[in-house]
């Protein structure tokens, strides 16, 4: 429409991103021009310094404003287990239970040969670089409960148990098909607490 292009392109942008139709984005666009600039310009200032001052911890690549992320710096945590997910969000969602007080490792992704994603494309070299060279005992698979999800948690089982570490794989309590940010903190809790060795053969790459 002749006149709105500048809000017909925040409109657009708005809806590429995850869960934002057409009229959320409509919405979020009308909200914003209603504001005072000033609240707009925070929003604006704060998007920005997340992109630019945020980065992938070396350790864990989960993201964080510090190298290393306070997670990986903390002496109080069980540095002997590492906890493997496929994005930083699910670090969030289970620390937020307050069940696990190990380490983590964010994959950025999943193994999905059917849509282009291989071993290279996410941080798996990365733990197993980390796994010989740090003394952990347990590596907790707490990748989504999806097909890919596990794929991805048995393909790892295959590359860690002859290294003569424990694989476990949380289980109880997340029914199969969805997202980890999905579940409440009790669930995921439980689903941590109650977490089972890793068994079968592991799929072909």
């Amino acid at each position: 429409m002749k006149g709105q292009e500048p809000i017909e392109s925040l409109v657009y942008e708005f809806s590429r991103l995850p869960g934002i139709g057409r009229k959320s984005a409509e919405r979020l666009t009308y909200y914003l021009l209603d504001e005072d600039e000033e609240r707009v310009e925070a929003l604006a200032q704060a998007l920005i310094r997340a992109k630019t001052e945020t980065k992938k911890c070396s350790s864990c690549y989960n993201y964080t404003d510090q190298d290393p992320c306070p997670i990986c710096s903390n002496p109080h945590r069980d540095r002997t287990k590492i906890c493997v997910v496929e994005q930083p969000k699910d670090v969030f969602v289970i620390e937020k239970t307050r069940k696990y007080h190990g380490l983590y490792h964010v994959l950025h992704g999943v193994v999905a040969p059917q849509k282009g994603l291989g071993v290279k494309d996410i941080t798996i070299p990365e733990l197993l670089t980390r796994l010989g060279e740090e003394d952990v005992e347990e590596v907790i698979l707490a990748t989504n409960p999806n097909q890919d999800g596990q794929t991805t948690a048995l393909y790892l089982a295959q590359l860690i148990q002859p290294m003569g570490i424990r694989c476990t794989r949380i289980s109880y309590g997340l029914p199969f098909g969805g997202g980890m940010e999905y579940y409440d903190s009790l669930t995921v809790g439980t689903a941590i607490e109650n977490r089972v060795e890793i068994q079968g053969k592991t799929p072909e790459e």
